[in-house]
């Protein structure tokens, strides 16, 4: 999460729970909501690999019902993000992983 704070974005959230499963981290910056998955493990390859179809989808329904609470509601600027993290600590984010 620093490595957003540090770099502009206002966290809005740290594990918002809601009907359809967990988001780890909800920001915003510049009017763009990012909902971000945290996946630790001891390497960043094996955090990569650990995403699950099943965990994007739960992301997805999760981030909708989120926006229900913004003012555009689904029409919000947003976007996807993957925070890998490894046993040593190192981060490694990939920006908008779920576009196609």
């Amino acid at each position: 999460m620093r490595a957003y704070v540090d770099h502009g974005h206002t966290l809005i959230a740290r594990r918002w729970r809601g009907p359809a499963g967990e988001i780890d981290l909800i920001l915003e910056k510049h009017g763009e909501v990012i909902f971000v998955e945290v996946k630790k493990s001891r390497t960043l390859a094996r955090a990569a690999e650990s995403l699950s179809r099943r965990q994007i989808g739960r992301l997805l329904r999760s981030a909708e019902q989120c926006l229900g609470s913004f003012p555009k509601g689904a029409m919000t600027p947003m976007r996807f993000d993957v925070a890998l993290v490894d046993g040593q600590g190192q981060i490694d984010v990939i920006v908008n992983a779920l576009a196609a």
